[in-house]
């Protein structure tokens, strides 16, 4: 399975993006997706989850009421609107497929996530 992102880019403060996450090889399925961000030289955060129903959304308390996390399963396709951006976003952005061996409570550690896709930059200038 692979999984490719884009959408990234350079943007002012302030200003909005919208990421994309094509999946192949295989349908969403069940699966919980989600993004993840890593500035130069930090860690990978957690920034949002959706279930494969988008009943249940899970955000960073640092991109909530920001951003919105999205899924199209008849494009096998998963989005990330990011709005009111801040020099603070500036990371790279990567989707991820959740590894089904953890709980539905465990979601915020890049150990718990797998199939990650190349990732797409995303910058913005103050």
């Amino acid at each position: 399975v692979q999984l490719q992102a884009s959408g990234g880019g350079l943007v002012q403060d302030g200003g909005s993006l919208r990421l994309s996450c094509t999946v192949s090889g295989r349908s969403f399925g069940r699966n919980v997706m989600g993004w993840f961000r890593q500035a130069p030289g930090k860690e990978r955060d957690f920034v949002a989850a959706i279930t494969w129903t988008g009943a249940s959304i899970k955000y960073a308390d640092s991109v909530r009421g920001r951003f919105t996390i999205s899924r199209d399963d008849t494009r096998n396709t998963l989005y990330l609107s990011m709005n009111d951006l801040k020099p603070e976003d500036t990371a790279v952005y990567f989707c991820a497929a959740k590894d089904p061996r953890y709980s539905s409570s465990a979601y915020r550690g890049s150990h718990e996530w797998k199939d990650w896709g190349q990732g797409t930059q995303v910058t913005v200038s103050s």
